[in-house]
């Protein structure tokens, strides 16, 4: 504009040729810098799409491997665990296994069938059966241990808390059997009368209460296979059952 009071306005400053020449190269070393960190972050994403795409071969590998690794032992395991408990409770019970692959591990899950039907573990008579297998799958646990790095003793307290009276010695002629055979020392701890383990305990004790406030509590010897006869105790007082598997 021009004239009285109109603004004035300068003149843009165009940039010499070297400067902007200078401003070109640093735009165009920006942008292949850019185009060089594009193309190491596609080549690494997609190794790392190649990557995921092999997970469902792998857990397909990983299941058959551990099908293989551990087939012959879980069959094994079911087999003895369904004989444990038709034993012990006289009835139609199987015990199967489920494996799964989760975040590269073998998980295995316990379950039970009657009659071939499933059934919850836990309901039921399933203080009884937990009762059963909790001893089946230490049994098992502890014979696969290095005998050389770990003493082959168990303790089982409480073991038969659920069982009635009359199905206790099948439990622990189980336990007997099984102690004899894999040369386990087993020691159960229970309320029960102690006429129920002489048939298959090496030794049993009975814990008293003490005799004095400033005494410990006793320990008597009620019975050892090679010295009977049987000694009973006195039946007005419960105590704890402690009984011995050599």
């Amino acid at each position: 504009m021009t004239g009285p009071g109109a603004a004035v306005t300068a003149p843009a400053v165009v940039a010499g040729p070297d400067e902007l020449r200078q401003r070109y190269q640093a735009l165009a070393w920006k942008a292949q810098a850019m185009e060089d960190e594009l193309r190491r972050e596609s080549k690494a994403l997609d190794e790392i799409e190649a990557f995921l795409g092999l997970e469902p071969q792998v857990s397909e590998r990983l299941e058959r491997l551990s099908t293989s690794l551990f087939g012959d032992i879980l069959e094994a395991v079911e087999k003895n665990l369904s004989y444990a408990l038709q034993e012990v409770l006289g009835q139609n019970l199987k015990v199967v296994t489920q494996r799964e692959v989760k975040g590269r591990k073998v998980n295995i899950t316990f379950a039970m069938e009657r009659d071939g039907r499933p059934e919850d573990i836990l309901r039921g008579q399933g203080g009884s059966v937990c009762n059963v297998l909790s001893v089946g799958l230490r049994l098992i646990a502890l014979s696969q241990t290095d005998p050389q790095e770990h003493r082959r003793f168990l303790i089982l307290d409480e073991q038969d808390c659920w069982l009635r009276p009359d199905l206790v010695p099948r439990l622990m002629a189980i336990i007997h059997t099984i102690a004899r055979k894999l040369r386990f020392q087993i020691l159960v701890i229970s309320h029960h009368s102690v006429e129920l383990f002489r048939e298959h305990a090496d030794r049993i004790y009975r814990i008293l209460p003490p005799a004095a406030p400033d005494q410990g509590a006793r320990v008597e010897l009620l019975y050892t296979a090679a010295t009977r006869p049987f000694a009973t105790p006195d039946q007005t007082t419960p105590q704890d059952q402690a009984t011995g598997q050599d």
